[in-house]
Parts: structure tokens; sequence; C-alpha cells
């Protein structure tokens, strides 16, 4: 247990073992959190906050401890005042620790509270089964699920006030005071779960949306959609019985993470489903809400909530892998990365599936961005490069006889080629949230036949055409000579053909995103993901989730 104090230790061997309860559990579970070390122990749970600081929280004093633990039965009694059973000390006895006060019981309640070592919120065990969580998995949540969750938040909110004191906090520059905090904390980690890319482009996509959209979010204070919320809202803290419907575990640590948009809120949930590969439920709950609430601007913050939302959940992970006591690291950072590709995704093309196309002439660079713009998504990507040599039975590695390319590359192979590239990137949509093509594009026909595809299957389209000097191409080409694994067949003496059959995109206009690959690839592609976040807040009434 390194990192823990020796009286931590003694703590958390005491809370373990089912003997040190009153009641005597038959076995006693350990849940830790970033946090938290949470005592299961039937039909009970005991809660005991770690002693940490973390900018964002302060439990670092034994009285903030019990502060907080106070606060959290007040706050969570809200929603659900049957599981929250009150404030439970945890005294400092000479043989240990102890839930009963050493002594004379006729000693004074002063000198007892001297003998507390640490606080416990004691509460309920909810029965196993009925978690939101566990409930997706069994591929048990619908629209009666949904209903009845957004039923009692309905509820919820209506009993809540809005004041001025709360209300404050839905301004950009109160919320700014949350998202830059955001993203010092997860600098660090720049590297290790998240890329430079990412984290600049997720920032630009926020600090961009506030600039934007400042008259949206004065609309929502006067509409008094900033509420004191939940604040944590999400598919484990929600239990659903035939009977009963309760939400607990709400955010008392921090009060402006509560101090929040409903729609900042649901977002959460919302966002969690997306997790989970439910955009169907994120979808359904973030419309049944806004028709419930009678909230038809929800939609158009959603994504930038959900943007907000994944990005934090990004930084908990990668706090929580950081942990010495924490058990397997690793499997923290790969969901902090997952969740950092998600809060990217949102910033980018929010919670539609994209297409993404790189495009460009040859040698110019194109198959490497689109891998690593790939690779930053967690997308799949597919070249036409590769497709048509599949098609043709052609070794892919090797560079095709000269005698065979004029077949290889005739009118009909290549509408193949590009038939079977779109069909394989709509394809990959049903499992991903969008996908990356990587293919020359050169004739205006492939390029209409490739939107013409997009809007049958109601899919946005973006469309990047990479471009660098002259000089840079012929040399790219002129080393493919002696590249080992180059898939192109294209070389420097094909340069001149290529280049006379490459007919500019000008019929995209203001569609096509235009970059240079001048510069390194890192750079490249961060200027790729900085005009997509562009295109995404300037499209963002247009494209609120659907």
């Amino acid at each position: 247990m390194n990192g823990v104090s020796s009286l931590q230790e003694q703590l958390i061997s005491f809370l373990e073992s089912p003997a040190s309860y009153p009641h005597r559990p038959a076995e006693v579970r350990v849940i830790q959190t970033h946090i938290s070390w949470v005592f299961v122990a039937p039909p009970f749970v005991f809660k005991v906050k770690k002693p940490v600081n973390l900018g964002f929280l302060d439990f670092s004093s034994l009285e903030k401890r019990r502060h907080f633990c106070q606060r959290e039965v007040e706050l969570n009694r809200r929603l659900c005042p049957e599981v929250y059973l009150g404030v439970v000390p945890i005294y400092k006895t000479a043989s240990g620790f102890s839930f009963n006060a050493e002594g004379d019981p006729a000693a004074t309640a002063a000198m007892a509270e001297e003998a507390i070592g640490e606080y416990s919120v004691k509460m309920r065990e909810l029965p196993s089964g009925w978690f939101l969580s566990e409930l997706l998995a069994e591929g048990l949540v619908g629209e009666t699920e949904i209903n009845r969750v957004i039923s009692r938040l309905h509820r919820f909110y209506e009993s809540e006030t809005p004041r001025p004191e709360i209300e404050q906090w839905g301004t950009p520059e109160k919320l700014k005071i949350s998202t830059d905090e955001n993203f010092g904390q997860v600098e660090p980690f720049v590297g290790k779960t998240i890329s430079s890319a990412a984290l600049e482009t997720i920032r630009h996509f926020t600090n961009r949306f506030y600039v934007a959209n400042e008259k949206l979010f004065r609309e929502r204070i006067q509409q008094h959609r900033i509420l004191d919320c939940h604040g944590d809202l999400h598919l484990d803290h929600i239990h659903l019985t035939p009977e009963a419907t309760t939400i607990f575990d709400c955010i008392e640590f921090n009060d402006r993470f509560r101090f929040i948009d409903i729609a900042n809120d649901l977002a959460f949930l919302a966002m969690d489903f997306d997790f989970n590969r439910r955009s169907d439920l994120a979808k359904l709950l973030l419309q049944t809400a806004g028709l419930e609430f009678g909230d038809a601007g929800m939609l158009r913050v959603a994504n930038f909530y959900k943007c907000y939302r994944a990005f934090v959940r990004g930084k908990v992970e990668s706090i929580q892998a950081t942990e010495k006591e924490t058990k397997n690291p690793h499997e923290h950072e790969k969901q902090a990365a997952r969740y950092f590709r998600l809060a990217l995704r949102y910033a980018l093309c929010g919670s539609e599936p994209l297409v993404l196309v790189v495009m460009g002439q040859v040698g110019t660079g194109k198959t490497t961005v689109a891998k690593q713009l790939a690779s930053e998504l967690g997308w799949p990507v597919f070249s036409s490069d590769k497709i048509r040599k599949t098609l043709a039975g052609a070794l892919l590695t090797e560079r095709t006889a000269p005698e065979l390319r004029d077949k290889i590359y005739s009118e009909q192979m290549t509408k193949q080629t590009y038939k079977r590239l779109l069909e394989n990137g709509l394809a990959a949509l049903e499992t991903h949230n969008g996908v990356v093509l990587d293919a020359t594009f050169a004739s205006r026909a492939n390029r209409n036949f490739l939107r013409e595809e997009c809007n049958k299957a109601n899919v946005r389209l973006q469309l990047v055409e990479v471009d660098v000097d002259v000089a840079t191409v012929q040399a790219r080409l002129r080393a493919r000579d002696k590249s080992v694994g180059e898939i192109s067949d294209a070389r420097l003496e094909d340069f001149e053909k290529l280049t006379a059959a490459y007919e500019p995109p000008s019929e995209l206009a203001q569609d096509l995103i235009k970059i240079s690959t001048t510069n390194a690839v890192s750079d490249t592609v961060q200027g790729v993901l900085l005009r997509l976040a562009e295109k995404q807040v300037v499209g963002t009434d247009r494209r609120a989730v659907r």
C-alpha cells in the first residue's frame, strides 16, 4: 500500500475486517476511487475520504473531511434520503480503531470528539444487478428506463430554486474557471494519456465556443437553466429497481461543480452512453429531456458539455493511474486515453458520425497525415492504394509490374476501388464514431460520387486536401525507390502524368480544408484538428443533436 501512511494503513485494515463492524457482516468489499475508499459491509456501505488536496477538492484535514461528509449526506438526501443514513465517527483507541468511543460512557462529548480519528458516510447498500451500468451491459436499458430517469430528474430540478449566487456559474467567465483548471491539470499527462495536439484542439474548441456562443449562455441563465444540480450523473450513480429510481453520490466537495446548467448535468450521462457505444441512448436521453423540460436550447450546448465531461473523466482516470496504491494503472491510462479521444471527437464533429477524407496529389504526405489523424481519434483508416492492390490480387508492398499497371490503374478498376473504399468506410461507422479515408480523389467525378453516397447515408463528410511544394513531392517520390513497405506504385517518373490528371477540388469551395505538409507531421495534424474544431464551433446551431 505504497503512498499510504502507517495510520491510514491501520484504518484501511480496520475497515476491511468484518469483525470491526457492530453488525458483523459476512464479508467486506473494498472499492477505491481517486478521492475515496468505499467499504461495502452488507447491508451497509461506509465511505471514507482520502486525505488529499487536488486543487479542485481539499480533504487534507480531519475537520474538512468531517465537513464534506456532512455535506455529502445533506446534498444526497435531496434525491435519495432513504440511502444516506448519516455521518459515523471512527475513534482512535489504544488498541487501534473502533466505531465505539473508549472509556466511561459518562465521559464528555468533547473528550469523545478528541478521540475521533476519522469520519465516514454510512449508507444503505443498493442491491446489485440494478445499477444502470449493469442493466446497460445486459441490454436492459431502453425508452422506459430513460423516461424513468428523466422523470425523477425533472422533479428534482423543479424543486431547486435558481438563485443569483448559483446562476452566476452559468456565465462563460465562471465556466472558464473550471475548464482552464482542467487544461492545466491535464498538461502533465501530455504524451501519456493525451497528445499535445488533442489537448490544444480541445482547449481551442472550448475557448472559441465561449466567445461564439456568449449570447446562448446568457439566455440559459435568463431561462433559469442553471441550478444546484447533481454534478456527477453517470451510469454507476443511477439505480433502477421495479419499485424505485435512486440517483445518488452527487458532488459535495466543490459547489461550482454542482452549480451548473441542467444540460451540463445530463451531458455526463449522455457522454457515458456514448462511451459505452450506445449513442442511440445518448440521443434519446437528450431529445426526450429537451421535450420534457421544454428546453429547446439544450441540444445547442449538449456537445460542448459532453466534451467537457469526457475531458474531466480523462483527467480523473489519469490521476488515478498515478496513485501508488492503484492496482492496475495501465488500465486507468487506457480508459483515460479513450475518454480524451471521445472529448476530441465532440470538439471536431459533435455527436454525429464523420467521414474524414484526406486527399491530395501524389507524394504530398496524405497517407502519413491520414494515419496520424486516425490514431488521434481512434478511428479506422482505409487506403485506396491498399484496396486497389487487394482487389487486383497484387502484393501490397511490391511495386506493380509495368505490364500490369494499365489494368490495375484503368478507369474501371479505379471506379471499383473508390466504390469499395466508401463501402468499407460507411460499414465502419456501424462500430465507430468516424472513419478516415486516404485517397487522391483526383477526379471531380469520384468526389461527386463520395458526396452523393454520404448524403444518401445521412453522414457528415469533411475533405482535407494536403499539399506541399513541387521539390518536396519530387524528393519524396525519389525516396520511394529505396523505401521498404511502400504500398503506392507512384514514382518520380509518374509525377508529370499524375499531376496533369489531378483536377483541383474548386467545386468544394468553403467546405474544403487545405493544409500544407511542409512542417512536421505533428504540426500538420494539429493544424487539421484545429480547423475541424473551428468549423464545429461555427456550425453548432446547424448541427445540434438531431
